[in-house]
């Protein structure tokens, strides 16, 4: 009987493997199609000149970095890191004590055992620094955008958002059954158009990034703010390039244009100038963060934020609600980087005040060897061209730090007209 059993055993595991064989054969043929398929796409993206390698970071996150290959310190000038305290001791420090005090993550989402006392307390210093009512943490942005919209809108409701938003905004409002229209990038004629094609909607909800990351232009919020007033709309910016830094105070472009208070809602990342590690939010009514806790699906579905990245981040806001001395400090050294690069013959986009300054090239070819000779003097800069900016206007983004000295920024300066003047750009 023993036998037997050995024997029905084994010719059951036999017939296993001989399906498992099939079965893999047939798995093998699908992926050596798609292998084919995309083989095909990145050649495509090589010959167009497009293609985007990673180079490998072997330090912190700093205006002087290490990168693999190379044995000399580079400067950076391509992190969002605007107000240099990715590394900043404090900083790593209030992390280490929160690793040690509260853990290294929460192995849950936030409704079922989520949410600690930090998590609490970092979204209220997040309302209080944008005088809201309520805020509420995401694991990115990303997810803060992707989370907004079919929450609050239904198919009695409108949005209108820019034609250039962020990807995040554009597939959050993808998921969303709102009533969609895109406005002509900035062009408040066409917003004005939209909004009134938009009149029967229950709410109108007007979408705009506060400061556009390829091009550094900033969007001209208090008109929006005045066709919301007048058409009883609402306003959502998402301020990812704006927080920590711009205004002022760093209260973002509110503040930059004056009319703090005008905005609805505000979405804002924790990954870029406040500390750089990971995290986005939504600030504004109570009434709209206790919905999203109650139907935000990257919410409702993601884990909590670990604390160490909460920790620091709080850390950040003490320092930014406690003086404005490194805001000041980007905005001096944007000056600085813009009126040098001008005077050197330089077309640059953005706007004055903003460190994101997009050296314009217009090929693409063009900016990839621009920047990997750059690096080859020292300054870690990257070439952005199709699909992340349009055909025809690829460029060099710039983003200046707080972090960089006046010395930095000459050297990039330098570096710039040397690699200019060899490529003919000037």
């Amino acid at each position: 009987m023993a036998a037997v059993g050995t024997g029905l055993l084994l010719k059951c595991t036999l017939r296993g493997l001989t399906l498992h064989h099939h079965v893999t054969k047939a798995g093998a043929a699908g992926v050596a199609g798609m292998k084919k398929i995309l083989e095909k796409e990145l050649d495509g993206i090589k010959e167009a000149g497009t293609f985007k390698a990673e180079r490998v970071i072997t330090s912190k996150q700093d205006a002087s970095i290490k990168v693999l290959g190379r044995t000399e310190n580079i400067l950076n000038f391509c992190a969002n890191n605007y107000l240099g305290l990715s590394s900043n001791q404090e900083v790593i420090e209030a992390g280490k004590r929160a690793l040690d005090e509260h853990g290294a993550g929460l192995s849950s989402v936030r409704f079922i055992c989520g949410t600690q006392d930090i998590h609490k307390a970092l979204e209220a210093q997040i309302a209080r620094f944008h005088g809201r009512e309520n805020a509420i943490l995401y694991p990115s942005c990303f997810d803060a955008n992707g989370g907004l919209f079919e929450a609050l809108l239904t198919s009695d409701d409108a949005v209108i958002s820019d034609e250039l938003n962020h990807a995040s905004i554009i597939d959050g409002i993808r998921l969303c059954k709102a009533q969609k229209h895109r406005y002509k990038h900035m062009d408040m004629t066409d917003l004005e158009d939209k909004l009134k094609e938009s009149q029967n909607a229950r709410m109108k909800l007007i979408a705009t990034d506060g400061v556009f990351s390829m091009d550094g232009n900033v969007t001209p919020l208090k008109t929006i703010c005045d066709l919301a007033d007048k058409y009883n709309a609402l306003v959502f910016i998402d301020e990812c390039h704006a927080t920590g830094f711009f205004g002022e105070t760093g209260r973002g472009t509110e503040e930059h244009f004056g009319i703090e208070g005008r905005v609805d809602i505000i979405n804002s990342t924790l990954g870029k100038a406040l500390g750089g590690a990971s995290g986005g939010y939504t600030t504004g009514p109570k009434q709209l963060v206790d919905i999203l806790r109650q139907r935000s699906r990257p919410y409702l579905f993601s884990n909590t934020l670990p604390p160490p990245v909460v920790a620091c981040a709080t850390k950040v806001f003490d320092m930014l609600m406690g003086g404005s001395k490194l805001t000041k400090k980007v905005e001096s050294n944007t000056r600085q980087f813009r009126s040098k690069m001008k005077e050197a013959g330089f077309k640059l986009g953005g706007d004055e005040k903003h460190p994101i300054c997009p050296v314009m090239l217009g090929d693409a070819r063009l900016a990839t060897t621009f920047a990997d000779k750059m690096l080859e003097c020292g300054i870690y800069v990257i070439g952005f061209s199709f699909p992340v900016v349009p055909k025809g206007t690829a460029r060099i983004r710039v983003q200046i730090s707080a972090a960089h000295s006046e010395q930095d920024i000459d050297k990039a300066v330098d570096a710039f007209v040397e690699i200019g003047k060899q490529l003919n750009v000037i």
